[in-house]
């Protein structure tokens, strides 16, 4: 199944899904809420244009997968964090005050306009330190939304505004303490086996991240693969021979899906596309903003602590590359030759971790994203990047993180509960 066929598989399927309520200030579990108290949401989203605005900034930037992938939590669990403590300040309740005329019924537009107004709040203040050249385009998104309802700035917009902005000034102080931007300092090991870095003098892209903060894992180490087949062994030499076999035989469509599943710099990247998917699903679905928020800060967080681990993992076995094991092997060029060890893949890692976490969200969904992360898997080998045994421990413990994540989501007690 090609990846565009599949995600159409995806949104067409979204909306058949039956719908529960996430009324609760603090965290619920996962479920899914086409209304509030009888109140329509098919419109008037704040989150994904600011999810999109994320994904075209860090296009715009040029920034890897490593760095593009901790953007996106730290957005999407500010704006999660925002409407429930914005919700909460005024007691959880709509107030009635106007009889709206937009669709979304009597009293409903205080709720509306809070959450709105929230997710603003706190998305300027995230990406405007993440993005400080774009400070007043971001504002400026700030002012359409708050002036896109009748008859201007509605109070409501402005109190969850104002709570938003707060938590977007606690999760930059976050950001600036995790850890992200400090060098890696560690030593590239060489020998029969080891992967060799594409620089001189040796660097290693993400080295730093197995230091890095998580927001739920206790420690990069938690999930940590076994080793992979030793080099030189017979399951090696298996291994090798497969995306030689590849290498040699290489078909249009596979060059097709190498090229299409490669999310580079100067795209949203690996994690940008699964928030692609968890969009759509929100718009099918007319999710409400509380829902759509909880549904980006688990994805994301998720997704960026199995690429915490998945480096854990990189740094523990420093494992060689195909191309570098077999000069014969050649690289699709729309792929390009990763600056870090081949075992066990980001691609994997991440896509797994994703798909689990929109699969909790989306049941019925989840043979669909399965098939996405399985083709999203083979890519790497069509582009003669990874080993067949590097793709399946990504799955497994990508999928490892994220069962960890629901869990602790649904307990009501993570870092996604305000405190």
């Amino acid at each position: 199944m090609s990846r565009l066929s599949s995600l159409s598989a995806i949104v067409a399927g979204v909306a058949l899904l039956a719908a529960c309520t996430d009324q609760r200030p603090a965290p619920t579990g996962l479920g899914l809420s086409a209304s509030h108290n009888g109140l329509t949401f098919t419109e008037g989203l704040a989150s994904p244009a600011w999810q999109e605005k994320a994904a075209s900034l860090v296009s715009q930037a040029g920034f890897n997968s490593q760095t593009a992938t901790r953007v996106y939590p730290l957005l999407g669990v500010a704006q999660y964090l925002s409407v429930q403590r914005a919700e909460a300040a005024e007691d959880g309740a709509d107030v009635v005050t106007v009889a709206s005329g937009t669709g979304i019924g009597s009293g409903g537009r205080n709720r509306l306009e809070l959450d709105r107004g929230a997710v603003a709040g706190a998305s300027v203040i995230v990406l405007t330190y993440l993005f400080p050249n774009q400070a007043q385009v971001l504002e400026g998104m700030v002012d359409a939304q708050a002036n896109a309802g009748p008859g201007g700035v509605h109070p409501a917009f402005a109190r969850g505004e104002a709570v938003g902005r707060a938590v977007g000034a606690e999760i930059v102080a976050r950001a600036q303490a995790d850890g992200f931007n400090r060098p890696f300092t560690g030593t590239i090991p060489t020998g029969p086996g080891l992967w060799i870095s594409n620089t001189t003098p040796p660097t290693i892209a993400g080295g730093q991240l197995p230091g890095v903060t998580p927001w739920f894992l206790t420690s990069a180490s938690q999930f940590r693969s076994g080793p992979p087949p030793a080099f030189g062994s017979a399951a090696f030499l298996a291994a090798l021979g497969e995306i030689q076999q590849i290498s040699d035989t290489r078909t249009a469509e596979q060059i097709r899906i190498a090229a299409y599943w490669a999310l580079s710099v100067g795209t949203p990247t690996t994690a940008g596309f699964w928030l692609q998917v968890a969009t759509d699903g929100i718009n099918q679905h007319s999710l409400s903003e509380r829902t759509a928020t909880h549904l980006y800060a688990l994805l994301s967080a998720t997704i960026f602590d199995a690429q915490i681990a998945c480096w854990d993992a990189k740094e523990t076995y420093w494992f060689i590359r195909p191309w570098q094991a077999a000069s014969s092997i050649t690289v699709v060029a729309a792929v390009g030759k990763p600056n870090h060890p081949s075992y066990p893949s980001g691609h994997s890692c991440l896509s797994a971790a994703g798909a689990d976490v929109l699969s909790a969200f989306f049941p019925e969904q989840r043979e669909q994203l399965n098939a996405m992360v399985t083709e999203a898997g083979l890519s790497r080998m069509y582009g003669g990047i990874h080993y067949r045994f590097d793709i399946e421990a990504g799955q497994t413990l990508g999928r490892s993180v994220a069962a960890f994540t629901i869990a602790a989501d649904a307990s009501g007690n993570s870092v996604l509960t305000p405190h």
